[in-house]
């Protein structure tokens, strides 16, 4: 070994100390190929409107990886607590994990505080592990975003906040989507506010129909968004009274009509 040769020092014997790590091929991150990562389960598309008393969630029931229909029965919309939903899009497994682990943190803090943790700090908490998630999301893998509805029982209205990827959060005044789906109905969301109203005004009835309808055209324009040919798409609605699910006679009696366009008169 030559005096002053750090390639030598650190490597004797040409076997080097610090082995480089290997990376993953693309084809390897998209779970093709020999040596592949495993698929990720990705779940699209969620909706959040506002309505007179509440905020309603519908989303569709396809989870996907890659190009294959992994499941068509995929809870999108999950209660944290009494007047808390999540609607997730993205990587499926790591927004259950974060599920679970926010419905252990509130309830936690309720239980050492001896009082329910504030919505400030629920947003934060969930601000904070989306951005945890950061890492995972660089190297393609775990990326998720998801959309928070709450019944503000001091200021008497319901709320949505939407979060970007690093954990930046946001509050909307009407509605908020997220998921592939969710690029394709941005102006139809503009839309029906200019031509029926604002959603916070509408009855539950309407803002439900119209919600469904965004979720329809989602479908029909994303190939990760599935329709409701085979399975009834998911809703809950949250207000004073606290979370409910829409039952699936109401929901088949609403897209019957949108497939008949009678919702659209």
């Amino acid at each position: 070994m030559a005096s002053g040769d750090l390639l030598g020092m650190i490597s004797p014997g040409g076997q080097p100390v610090i082995r480089l790590p290997v990376l993953p091929a693309p084809d390897a991150l998209a779970g093709v190929g020999p040596g592949a990562a495993p698929a990720q389960v990705h779940g699209t598309t969620v909706i959040a409107v506002k309505y007179r008393g509440g905020v309603i969630n519908v989303g569709d029931r396809r989870a996907t990886a890659n190009f294959a229909v992994m499941y068509d029965r995929a809870e999108k919309v999950l209660a944290i607590d009494d007047f808390t939903l999540l609607a997730i899009s993205g990587s499926y497994a790591r927004a259950l994990e974060v599920v679970r682990y926010l419905r252990h943190s509130f309830r936690y803090f309720e239980r050492s505080q001896l009082q329910p943790m504030s919505l400030d700090g629920k947003l934060s908490e969930l601000a904070r592990v989306v951005a945890a998630g950061v890492p995972a999301m660089m190297q393609g893998i775990g990326g998720f975003i998801p959309l928070l509805s709450t019944y503000d029982r001091q200021a008497d209205e319901g709320r949505i906040f939407f979060y970007d990827g690093l954990g930046a959060r946001f509050e909307s005044t009407e509605f908020a989507a997220a998921g592939s789906g969710s690029i394709q109905i941005r102006g139809v969301f503009d839309y029906i506010v200019k031509a029926r109203g604002p959603f916070h005004e509408m009855e539950r009835d309407e803002a439900l129909t119209q919600a469904l309808l965004l979720l329809d055209i989602a479908a029909d324009l994303d190939a990760a968004t599935g329709g409701w040919a085979k399975v009834l798409p998911l809703a809950k609605t949250i207000g004073e009274e606290g979370i409910a699910d829409v039952p699936d006679d109401e929901l088949r009696h609403i897209v019957s009509a949108i497939d008949n366009k009678e919702a659209l008169r």
